[in-house]
């Protein structure tokens, strides 16, 4: 005698169509995934362009430079507080200092890509970036970038350095500590500093974090180094000399 198997229910056509329409219509509503600004080159305002302009001057004519600074203003800010150690330590080198201002790792690397390199070839560079995408826009209320974000920009940059000066060694500095312990950025930036620290392949790029040295044994940034809590001022400038000069010696030859 057979029998006769179970009957198994199919799915109607129809149903199925609807279901595959659905599911598009929720991929669709879905928000796109937020593009990450930190790896987006992008100039500044007129007066930063007219600034970059200089330094695509001095790029096509000082050819002799062994070493190059890159970064915000914690960089620029050799020329007016600690211009005397600048030549002390490091005029050697006949160095070019192309940092400014409210940098962040997209306003660099526009910078890179548009001809601040140049002519120049230099046999190391000192990087320090990232800062200035922590925390909020002045509206204090949209993000600037995350921790990881920014770190997707320092090695963006790191990458097109790579391409464009394949025989120079960078010196990848930690970003210096701000504000005080407990501090959002504090912390974005110690998040920053142990992604990029990965970055150090022992053969092109030194990652050195120098940020201890300006701090407290308690942690906290005394105020007679950074009075701002973010900007070194003479002696915090003598403490990254100090730190940099034997690492970058030794990069040099």
């Amino acid at each position: 005698m057979k029998t006769t198997p179970p009957h198994r229910p199919r799915t109607p056509a129809l149903a199925t169509l609807a279901l595959a329409l659905l599911a598009s219509a929720m991929l669709a509503a879905a928000p796109a995934p937020a593009a990450n600004t930190a790896i987006t080159p992008v100039p500044r305002d007129a007066n930063w362009v007219k600034r970059h302009g200089f330094f695509v001057d001095i790029a096509n004519r000082q050819t002799g430079c062994q070493v190059l600074f890159l970064g915000d203003s914690i960089t620029d800010l050799w020329r007016d507080r600690a211009l005397g150690l600048w030549t002390k330590h490091f005029a050697q080198y006949d160095p070019v200092n192309f940092g400014i201002s409210g940098d962040r790792t997209q306003h660099l690397l526009w910078r890179l890509q548009n001809g601040e390199l140049g002519k120049l070839r230099p046999k190391a560079l000192v990087l320090m970036i990232g800062t200035n995408n922590t925390g909020y826009e002045t509206d204090k209320k949209t993000k600037r970038n995350t921790p990881a974000e920014t770190a997707a920009g320092v090695k963006a940059i790191l990458d097109l350095l790579r391409e464009k000066l394949p025989a120079a060694k960078i010196l990848l500095l930690a970003v210096f500590p701000r504000a005080q312990p407990g501090d959002p950025q504090r912390a974005e930036v110690d998040q920053i500093n142990t992604l990029i620290s990965k970055f150090d392949d022992a053969k092109s790029i030194f990652y050195l974090d120098i940020g201890p040295r300006f701090l407290r044994p308690d942690g906290t940034l005394p105020t007679d180094i950074m009075p701002d809590l973010l900007h070194p001022n003479w002696q915090g400038y003598q403490i990254w000399a100090d730190a940099i000069k034997t690492p970058l010696e030794n990069l040099v030859k």
